[in-house]
């Protein structure tokens, strides 16, 4: 079993805490397990890994690509080209007859690259979809979609996932989205995404060191923790922060680093909102402290990239035990699960005093706040758990390899 990701462990971005999570759950379980990915870190530290090493039961492959960084578009776009051309060598050189190559989405239109590889070596490949592109570029307006370029891109996205034997959703609507577009039925399958209960828990107010380090004890605090991308909007967020600035009891908790990050905080230094705190991301080992730090978290998403991303905060927000404050769709998958769920609220990008007057409400609520809080961790505990999720993979995996059985026959939009 090959997984392909640009980034594994020790990396800490979203899709390598996935694949890494997984990949090792089912090495654990028995199964010989592959990783490939590049020598470096998402947050190009300088770091350079080692070409090969063995992590949790992993064998880890580390490909050459270049290094340029994500600072410059044509320094990034000359990496993606790099390590797809590694990898592309790599699945020629490497792949096994049977293996279940398991390809994701970072960097984008990988599918593409590994698909003739996987197929000239007779492997099975299972395209695990996080983030769907070009969609997400056009929905951006990063690429049009009149455009030669992403015509072009989408074909050949399809045409990768045609060739494969499935193609993994963490979503319903993302699911719905390809059949509409042409993509089989049976080959489509919703593994929703999942956070590790025990490496992120509820850490209480009164032994949290980081809220202690950073002055927060006697402050109702609202955070946001994760990548400032562009998917995400923040407008709606300063607004309530500015109506609640002088409300001393509350504060905002930035942590993380992104895109957006020097511009949201240069207007936050412009307006004078002292009542939001910036800091970077934390280390692994303090994950369960920086999110269990903030009293309510807030997510966001843009309504038009509903059927492209699915914002993987979210699950660790659920496993500290927090409520979500979701700012999006009120029918997208997030708002639907909390509204069904009352681990949280929602509401429309732009209702800034409606967002303002929730977070006055749960801090006057305690007993609001803190059920809210027990209903999210109870439904990553029963729904969005770690433990589900492998099972579900493994179940899979352990049916491909059964000689003459069909693990897709009737699996049509069945969760995990």
């Amino acid at each position: 079993m090959v997984f392909a990701n640009r980034y594994f462990l020790p990396d800490q971005s979203a899709t390598s805490r996935m694949v890494s999570s997984l990949a090792s759950a089912l090495a654990h379980r028995g199964f010989d397990v592959t990783a490939i990915a590049s020598r470096t870190l998402h947050d190009h530290s300088g770091v350079v890994l080692p070409a090969e090493e063995m992590i949790a039961g992993v064998a880890v492959k580390r490909l050459w690509a270049t290094r340029f960084g994500r600072h410059h578009l044509a320094g990034r776009i000359v990496d993606y080209l790099t390590f797809h051309m590694s990898v592309f060598i790599w699945c020629l050189r490497y792949l096994r007859p049977g293996d279940m190559f398991v390809v994701c989405t970072d960097p984008p239109l990988l599918s593409v690259t590994t698909a003739l590889p996987a197929l000239w070596r007779n492997a099975r490949t299972i395209n695990w979809v996080m983030d769907l592109f070009p969609e997400v570029a056009m929905e951006l307006e990063m690429l049009s979609n009149r455009g030669i370029p992403g015509k072009i891109s989408k074909m050949l996205r399809n045409w990768s996932m045609r060739k494969s034997t499935m193609i993994v959703c963490p979503t319903e609507m993302m699911a719905s989205y390809l059949q509409d577009g042409g993509i089989p039925a049976n080959r489509l399958r919703v593994m929703h995404h999942w956070s590790d209960g025990s490496e992120i828990y509820p850490v209480p107010r009164s032994v949290n060191g980081l809220r202690r380090h950073w002055g927060l004890q006697d402050k109702f605090v609202v955070g946001y923790s994760g990548n400032f991308g562009r998917a995400h909007d923040f407008t709606t967020l300063i607004e309530a922060a500015a109506l609640l600035k002088d409300d001393s009891d509350i504060q905002f908790l930035l942590v993380g680093g992104g895109q957006q990050r020097a511009r949201i905080e240069e207007i936050a230094q412009k307006r004078q909102l002292k009542n939001i705190l910036f800091k970077p991301l934390q280390p692994p080992e303090s994950i369960s402290e920086s999110l269990s730090a903030a009293d309510a978290h807030i997510v966001s998403l843009i309504p038009r990239l509903e059927h492209c991303i699915v914002p993987s905060k979210f699950y660790g927000i659920l496993a500290a035990g927090r409520p979500t404050l979701f700012v999006g769709a009120p029918d997208g998958e997030v708002a639907n699960v909390i509204a069904s769920t009352r681990c949280g609220e929602a509401v429309e990008i732009g209702e800034s005093q409606k967002l303002a007057a929730l977070i006055v409400q749960l801090k006057n609520s305690p007993q609001q706040c803190t059920q809210m809080g027990r209903n999210a961790r109870d439904l990553l505990e029963t729904v969005y758990s770690r433990d589900n999720a492998v099972q579900s993979w493994s179940d899979v995996m352990s049916a491909f390899q059964q000689p003459g059985t069909d693990p897709l026959r009737s699996t049509i939009f069945r969760s995990a």
